[in-house]
């Protein structure tokens, strides 16, 4: 065999933790990629909704005659070409209603040959409509007398959630200092850039083929086929590239069954796509909540106890977001050392939006109460709270009440890390003694913490993941993978790993993950898990192939294959570097041999965690990972806006693999953190959305990003590809109460019911300081004007 002859030997490098772009990036950014928006079918129909506009209602008469006969509708569908197919996670939603139950129910749909037909037909649908009593705090939905909103569901009642560890009666009796608070995190929206879409086209055998923007798109059909009376095999899922997610397409909504129905009934392809004000009224929100809290400790500062009373609002059917307190509850009998603990949460139905996954999970919500309490907690105990924390911190090793075995724990490292680079002790000190005096703007600077899962999470029979590598004759590398790329970069991280592995440069790797014909099973894009099961399972392909192709090189070689390694595109000696044959040459005589041998491997991989058990005691992510932040702002005291100078984060990470990726996930998940803690607000009035476009609700852009100094903490996970864990979810979860509690060093109030919008923060400066006057008779403009 020749070899390759006085060849530069090749040094052994890594990519790992090198700053890689995204492989779609310059089509994305010279605008050539084509999303579900931009593609049109042959014969292909629109399908237009029409949505209830009210919020509780009986359909007492529909007249679809007058749609049906303008010309160019195909199709007129309203609920009894729906009927018995539900769906969702209780099975109490179908694609056409029967009853409004909320303002977005779908009553109506039709298939036609333009937008503007549709339309038209949309607006001669007839309903004679007669409204019930609503209701629209989870409050009002649990008492005795309330307007049933599902009559299989007594007493409003929808998930229901339950632990305890401890005696938190007798931790409560030891306790020295107890806070007890009532939060009210709100509804907010993904707000996604691009609005919800799909296309539905059955062929001659009746399997339908479904193009949207979904994140789970194995689960996906399991969940759609009940919506239609159809066998999950015979649905195919193909994912266009997706314009965000954050969550908001982690189950089946009812435009997609509608674009189905509608296709089934004309027999041509039919696409259903959402206006922005549309958008708004019929995604699905993040889950609103009223957190009871109640947290002890002793004189010395040593955590007691936590308990939390959840009431969630449901909204008017179940998504994913009523799950949520399968995270929080981890968030309050795990974040910390916490001896006793009680978790009670009630999910109860609403005439309003019902909330589905979204970025953080619960964890947002719950830490914003948690984290609120552990500093309200140092000032009681005369601690600060960095002291607070550092005293009830966990270290590696440790198990938590609810069975998580932190086996990598950097809370310390990110504690101190965080603290050291914002000075934020000593501003602290110097901030809080300038609450009362004279002045207009106040500083103030504030810590938070959290916990979360970093290497996914068991709640469904599997979280593992299923993985095609095969490399042609030209040592090109096609990963067929179940992990969708949904914008968090995954294709990117792939991409380093096979490069990395395999020795080949990373525009030789191409990846196909975007059609469930084609590519092997996955759970699905949530709980921080894509870097940490897709990781793992590329890196274990990669390295079955490279054991394949070296045991080839020692054969033809005639050198064992333990001294040989891939680099630069050739088979080198690993000590020395020295290049022996190129790649593609060892792959071709692999192929055209007489016992012809092509590098195609497979790999399923199931990472070590436990399913959530009944009692909710399970290890049920492979790792777990914690962030802080430290916010620092300036407060107008005369209009209550804060401005966010600057944000420190320090996150376990377990190892950087793609920085620049890491990077733009941390700015991200901030980006959504912040506006829902300081402007986005969906306003309903009695279950109707009022700010429903991009001029009314206040999303954080790029202007009031404040200046960031990110930390990332490598503690190396055991289990994670290359020690690296899952880190997307944190960055949005801690914000909001670092925010909450700089305000308070800046000025001594507390919000517990974001967002910490201007009219909030103002008011609750001007009650402050008519508490602290008494007898005073002020103006609040005069009380503000400080």
């Amino acid at each position: 065999m020749e070899k390759t002859a006085n060849a530069t030997p090749t040094a052994k490098q890594t990519l790992i933790g090198t700053r890689v772009k995204k492989p779609d990036a310059p089509d994305k950014a010279t605008g050539k990629t084509r999303y579900i928006n931009d593609m049109v079918l042959p014969q292909m129909l629109i399908g237009k909704v029409l949505f209830a506009g009210r919020p509780h209602a009986k359909i007492v008469r529909i007249d679809t005659s007058a749609a049906e006969q303008l010309p160019g509708v195909h199709a007129v569908l309203t609920g009894k070409d729906a009927t018995g197919l539900k769906f969702g996670f209780v099975r109490d939603n179908v694609a056409l209603k029967d009853k409004v139950r909320c303002e977005h129910d779908e009553i109506a749909a039709v298939a036609a040959e333009s937008e503007d037909i549709a339309r038209q037909a949309v607006a001669l649908i007839e309903v004679e409509y007669e409204d019930l009593p609503g209701v629209f705090t989870p409050e009002d939905g649990a008492r005795e007398d309330a307007p049933l909103i599902h009559d299989n569901f007594p007493g409003n009642k929808s998930l229901a959630f339950d632990f305890q560890h401890g005696d938190v009666a007798a931790a409560e009796a030891a306790s020295d200092f107890v806070v007890d608070n009532v939060f009210r995190p709100h509804h907010v929206t993904h707000c996604c850039m691009g609005t919800s879409c799909a296309i539905a086209d059955f062929d001659h055998n009746g399997k339908l083929t479904i193009w949207t923007q979904t994140q789970y798109p194995y689960n996906y059909k399991m969940d759609l086929a009940p919506a239609l009376g159809l066998h999950p095999g015979d649905i195919r899922v193909i994912q266009p590239p997706i314009g965000g997610a954050f969550g908001s397409k982690l189950d089946v909504y009812p435009y997609e069954p509608i674009a189905a129905l509608l296709a089934r009934k004309t027999g041509r392809p039919v696409k259903v796509i959402y206006s922005r004000e549309e958008e708004f009224k019929a995604s699905p929100t993040r889950q609103p909540a009223i957190i009871h809290m109640r947290t002890g400790c002793t004189r010395d500062g040593t955590l007691t106890f936590r308990s939390a009373d959840v009431l969630l609002d449901n909204g008017a059917y179940t998504s994913w977001g009523p799950t949520i307190p399968v995270i929080m509850m981890r968030t309050v009998s795990g974040h910390y050392r916490v001896p006793a603990v009680d978790f009670k949460a009630q999910a109860i139905y609403t005439n309003n939006p019902y909330a589905g996954s979204f970025r953080g999970y619960g964890n947002v919500q719950c830490t914003y109460a948690t984290a609120q309490q552990m500093d309200m907690l140092a000032d009681m105990v005369d601690m600060d709270p960095l002291a607070f924390h550092l005293k009830n911190s966990q270290k590696s090793g440790e198990i938590t009440p609810q069975k998580s075995f932190l086996r990598e724990c950097a809370l310390v490292e990110c504690l101190e890390t965080a603290a050291q680079a914002s000075d934020y002790s000593r501003k602290r000190k110097e901030y809080a003694a300038q609450q009362d005096a004279p002045g207009r703007y106040k500083k103030g600077i504030g810590l938070a913490s959290s916990i979360h899962n970093a290497g996914g999470a068991k709640i469904h029979k599997s979280d593992g993941i299923g993985t095609i590598l095969k490399m042609d004759d030209y040592a090109r590398v096609t990963v067929i993978t179940g992990a969708s790329e949904i914008g968090q970069g995954i294709d990117a991280v792939i991409t380093l790993i096979v490069s990395e592995e395999l020795g080949v440069p990373l525009e030789h790797v191409t990846l196909v993950n975007n059609d469930s014909d084609i590519a092997p099973w996955d759970v699905g894009v949530h709980a921080s898990r894509t870097t940490f099961i897709a990781g793992n399972g590329t890196r274990r392909a990669a390295r079955k192939a490279k054991a394949q192709i070296l045991a080839a090189a020692e054969k033809v070689l005639g050198e064992p294959a333990e001294t040989l390694e891939l680099r630069g595109g050739s088979v080198v000696r690993d000590q020395c570097g020295t290049p022996i044959i190129k790649l593609d040459r060892l792959l071709r005589q692999m192929h055209f041999q007489a016992e012809p041998e092509l590098v195609m491997v497979t790999d399923y991989y199931e990472p070590k965690s436990e399913p959530e058990g009944a009692q909710h005691m399970s290890d049920h992510s492979a790792a777990y990972s914690h962030a802080v932040h430290i916010a620092e702002i300036t407060v107008d005291t005369l209009t209550g806006e804060i401005k966010v100078d600057k944000v420190t984060v320090a996150q376990d990470v377990g190892r950087i693999i793609n920085r620049m990726g890491l990077e733009g996930q941390v700015e991200g998940g901030l980006a959504i953190g912040l506006g829902y803690a300081l402007s986005e607000n969906m306003l309903l009035d009695h279950g109707l959305l009022k700010n429903a476009s991009f001029r009314d609700y206040k999303l954080i852009t790029a202007p009031e990003m404040p200046p960031l100094d990110l930390h990332f903490i490598e503690s190396d996970c055991a289990e994670g590809p290359y020690g690296a864990k899952g880190i997307s979810e944190l960055p949005t979860i801690v914000i909001a109460p670092a925010i909450a509690n700089a305000l308070y060093n800046a000025t001594g109030v507390r919000i517990f019911n974001p967002p910490m919008s201007p009219e909030t923060v103002a008011r609750a400066i001007h009650e402050r300081r008519m508490q602290t006057a008494p007898g005073k008779a002020t103006t609040p403009s005069e009380a503000l004007a400080v």
